[in-house]
């Protein structure tokens, strides 16, 4: 083969792998663009352990395509105590990790079988993705101010229109800021919801 030939060849040559690795990059692309977030249980303070181990299995298994990233949404928060104020940051949603990922057989399996997963948010087995509306807020820092109370602990309100009731917690909610506790309501005891700034812990 002539000089001019071999060079026109790997001139040829070069191109074909030009486009064979454009299209792998596209293929790749397209793949991400599959993936949505879905919301993973975990138990109570597992949460940057359950992280930390999938990125591992991610690693171990060449699933970067597939399990893009794994979060524990993080805020700064203002605590109140003795009368002190500090901003801290603390997890948005403790018990909760989000998974940014292609759901299928594999990921819901590597996922479902980490060591501190309990299992998906979402009706039944069947993990639900989050909606656009629903991840929009995650990015954003808000100032919340966090509580020093749990479940089965005796509270008063401080604000609002049950101020200065007196109530046990029956359930908190992360998600919507919320402590419930059970008011006299028309000669009977009825579940309450408060926000977090409403309330603090009877001493």
């Amino acid at each position: 083969m002539s000089e001019a030939n071999m060079t026109e060849a790997n001139i040829a040559e070069t191109d074909v792998q030009e486009v064979s690795d454009a299209q792998e990059v596209s293929g790749s692309e397209a793949k991400k663009s599959e993936a949505k977030w879905y919301v993973a249980h975990t138990y109570s303070g597992y949460e940057n352990k359950v992280k930390a181990d999938l990125d591992k299995t991610i690693a171990n298994r060449g699933l970067e395509e597939q399990i893009i990233e794994v979060r524990v949404p993080m805020q700064d928060v203002v605590e109140v105590k003795n009368g002190a104020r500090k901003t801290v940051q603390k997890k948005m949603f403790p018990g909760y990790v989000l998974v940014n990922m292609i759901m299928n057989d594999e990921t819901w399996y590597v996922v479902r079988n980490t060591r501190g997963v309990t299992g998906f948010v979402g009706p039944g087995s069947k993990p639900v993705p989050l909606s656009d509306a629903e991840m929009k807020p995650l990015g954003i820092k808000t100032e919340n101010v966090t509580i020093d109370f749990e479940e089965g602990e005796t509270i008063v309100v401080v604000a609002g229109p049950w101020k200065d009731t007196i109530g046990v917690v029956q359930k908190i909610d992360y998600i919507k800021q919320t402590a419930t506790i059970n008011v006299e309501l028309f000669g009977r005891e009825t579940p309450v919801e408060i926000g977090f700034e409403e309330v603090r812990k009877l001493r």
